[in-house]
């Protein structure tokens, strides 16, 4: 890549796979903007960096409007450009509460985070993509296997990653024009805090409780950098990362 074309904004950097990709993208030499909601976890992630990576931890609540211009304001005014976003930050929402008894209050956090979190973030990056010189960049959203697939009571979580993959190919085809290219992520069981019960055992279609095999959180966050220094005239579009044995593949 061209040492001018940098600049990376990682939402959901505090911890586990938004963590991983931050960390990896630094050592690789990038300039990365460290969003999330906790300041302290932020402050951690850039500690982990070390001194002589060049980061920048912007609290900031993916779901507020204004929060998200002030990110970008804030990088904008950094680095007078975004040449990534890792669109990682979402939430599982709640678990092991049945369809017809999610609480409307459940159903609306998970959609705000997973999806409005993602277009609003999208969209700041979009504009300012757009209008930079030189323009372009790249959008990566953070999809899953649920995108493909669900589980047993995930109904917020599943339909707004299937929403994510209808998002990524809108800002593909939207983003053309400006040389803005936009690829999809879809991650199953890398081993971080919020995965932690899959090794214990989690629910099945079949109703029963097994434990899965999780992989290196690392291993996502090379896939995410591969697909981040790719040359602007290539994309990958969507890539599937997943713990070789999971039960993914005949799902059911």
């Amino acid at each position: 890549m061209d040492d001018v074309r940098r600049i990376a904004v990682v939402t959901g950097a505090g911890s586990g796979i938004g963590r991983s990709v931050a960390l990896e993208l630094a050592a690789a030499g990038w300039s990365v903007a460290l969003a999330g909601r906790r300041a302290g976890a932020l402050e951690e992630t850039a500690a982990l960096a070390g001194a002589s990576a060049d980061t920048l931890c912007v609290p900031a609540d993916v779901t507020e409007p204004d929060a998200v211009g002030a990110l970008f304001g804030a990088v904008r005014e950094r680095w007078g450009r975004v040449d990534l976003l890792f669109n990682n930050a979402g939430t599982f929402g709640p678990g092991g509460i049945g369809f017809a008894d999610l609480p409307y209050a459940a159903w609306r956090k998970v959609v705000d985070v997973n999806l409005t979190g993602a277009f609003l973030c999208a969209q700041a990056a979009f504009r300012q993509m757009r209008d930079q010189d030189p323009r372009g960049g790249r959008i990566i959203n953070n999809g899953s296997i649920s995108a493909h697939t669900p589980r047993p009571d995930s109904a917020p979580y599943t339909a707004t990653k299937h929403a994510l993959t209808g998002l990524t190919k809108s800002i593909s085809l939207d983003g053309r024009p400006y040389g803005i290219a936009c690829g999809q992520i879809d991650i199953g069981n890398a081993a971080t805090d919020m995965t932690q019960a899959m090794r214990s055992g989690v629910r099945q279609a079949n109703g029963d409780l097994a434990p899965e095999p999780v992989m290196d959180v690392g291993d996502v966050a090379r896939t995410v950098r591969h697909m981040a220094e790719l040359p602007p005239e290539a994309n990958v579009q969507f890539a599937t990362v997943l713990a070789t044995n999971m039960p993914y593949i005949g799902r059911g």
